[in-house]
């Protein structure tokens, strides 16, 4: 039975566990660095609403770091659990960045984030102020570790194929490490990241304004928050061009099954397809809706260059590795992903992404210091409702990496098909499915609410120094 099939569950599994758990990743990321920002800014002008921004989204981004730890674990058992076959073949290469994630980025991370939270009366101030740092430093290693090894199965690299055939060993852990699509990815999530937390921000912000509620420090969060999304897209921008040209000069096929591009066109016929609508079969288009050279310049940076295309390159892998080509069924499109799932998710990433950085520009003209009218209550809601947006296209483009690659597991050394457990049987991977996904969904629940507790109960009154009160620095970040 095929809803039975360990392949087809296992990678429901780990596509379902991996986009749960990555909802929260961009926000400690990017919330990380808002914190150190707020603190730093308080450290310097002494002003309270500093103080009062830094402890408030400290307290969401707390929680957020708390979940993404509990549903980041589970990501590491299913490789040995579900995926043997893969984690064999290719441990040796995979474990290197994974181990130094774990032994250097995140014990760095939580060390200093413990330290941070229970040191406001105990450290000097400017200590105190360095253990944020150092925690959002650690974040941020973690997941350029994490990105090397991802990067390993898009782009191989740093090996050598043991003597039997059976894995890949690891020769040059240097060269995973500087591999050429993690140097593009790596800052492309990074700015996804700092996207949907000043979008967070900038709903909170919103939240409260249209209250008129905590109007002072909110406004100076609002304007921080549309300034830091608008910056962060013109990264998220060009560093998507500099991956866009890494996925041409690596895995061809995903960039033509991002644009639906079946024949190899140059010039004006690589154009870039708006819309598109192909046969039943995915072999050929029917009609789309095309910018004339757009695709030749994406992908070649000139107006003349040519782009493979769908056929071409199956045809082209299909002599290549004649053996796998019989192994997946040798007709049609063998080699090439589910064409409508990289060519929508393609889209709807740059969309979202897109919608989110429109909204902080219109917000930032609405918001200026001359503007002749009010914000209209509009404006507030849909500010609040956008804070989704850069997540989802976060989210989508996982999808469209993962997908694009796809029969491979391991691009050109192994297919996904081969890296399944062989003992495992359907039963038991829909169990745990069925299972993790029940659990999942009630944590996000808790995780959403407790978000928007913190977001709505607003930032603490903080009495000025000199009356009769606690000092700023006795106060513990924690939300407990």
């Amino acid at each position: 039975m095929e809803f039975l099939d360990p392949l087809i569950l296992a990678r429901w599994q780990f596509g379902l566990t991996t986009l749960y758990h990555y909802i929260f990743v961009p926000l400690t990321l990017g919330m990380g660095l808002v914190v150190a920002i707020f603190q730093t800014v308080w450290h310097r002008t002494g002003d309270v609403k500093w103080l009062q921004l830094t402890r408030l989204f400290g307290g969401m981004f707390l929680i957020n770091f708390a979940m993404g730890v509990v549903t980041g674990i589970v990501q590491e058992f299913q490789f040995g659990m579900n995926w043997s076959a893969y984690s064999r073949f290719v441990g040796d290469v995979f474990g290197a960045p994974l181990a130094f994630e774990g032994l250097l980025a995140f014990f760095l991370e939580a060390t200093f984030l413990g330290l941070w939270i229970f040191g406001w009366n105990r450290l000097p101030r400017g200590l105190h102020l360095a253990s944020i740092w150092v925690a959002w430093i650690g974040a941020t290693l973690s997941a350029y570790f994490i990105l090397a090894a991802n990067s390993f199965m898009q782009n191989p690299v740093g090996y050598t194929m043991a003597a039997d055939g059976g894995r890949a060993e690891l020769t040059d852990f240097f060269a995973v490490l500087t591999n050429r699509v993690v140097l593009a990815t790596f800052p492309h999530t990074i700015f996804a990241a700092f996207m949907f937390a000043a979008a967070v921000v900038i709903a909170t912000a919103a939240w409260h304004l249209r209250r008129g509620q905590h109007l002072e420090s909110m406004r100076k969060a609002l304007r921080f928050g549309l300034w830091f999304l608008v910056i962060s897209f013109a990264g998220v921008a060009v560093s998507g061009d500099l991956l866009g040209l890494q996925m041409v000069a690596t895995q061809p096929m995903k960039m033509a099954a991002a644009e639906a591009l079946y024949n190899t066109a140059c010039g004006a016929d690589a154009s870039f397809s708006i819309f598109s609508l192909g046969t039943p079969d995915g072999t050929s288009e029917i009609w789309s809706l095309r910018v004339p050279y757009l695709l030749s310049f994406l992908s070649t940076h000139t107006l003349d260059g040519c782009v493979e295309g769908i056929n071409d390159l199956n045809a082209q892998y299909a002599a290549q590795w004649p053996a796998w080509a019989d192994q997946l069924g040798g007709e049609g499109l063998s080699f090439a992903p589910t064409i409508w799932v990289t060519y929508w998710s393609f889209r709807w990433m740059m969309g979202f992404g897109g919608l989110a950085a429109l909204i902080a520009v219109a917000g930032l003209w609405l918001t200026r210091k001359n503007a002749k009218r009010p914000v209209p209550q509009w404006a507030w809601r849909v500010a609040i409702w956008a804070a989704p947006l850069p997540m989802l296209g976060s989210l989508v483009g996982w999808v469209f990496t993962e997908m694009g690659r796809q029969p491979w597991i391991v691009f050109g050394l192994m297919l996904t098909e081969d890296g399944v457990s062989p003992s495992v049987p359907g039963w038991n991977v829909l169990i745990s499915l069925i299972a993790f996904t029940a659990i999942y969904a009630v944590l996000a629940v808790v995780e959403f609410k407790l978000i928007v507790r913190a977001a709505q109960k607003g930032p603490e009154e903080i009495a000025p120094p000199g009356e009769d009160s606690a000092p700023h620095d006795d106060t513990l970040a924690t939300v407990y």
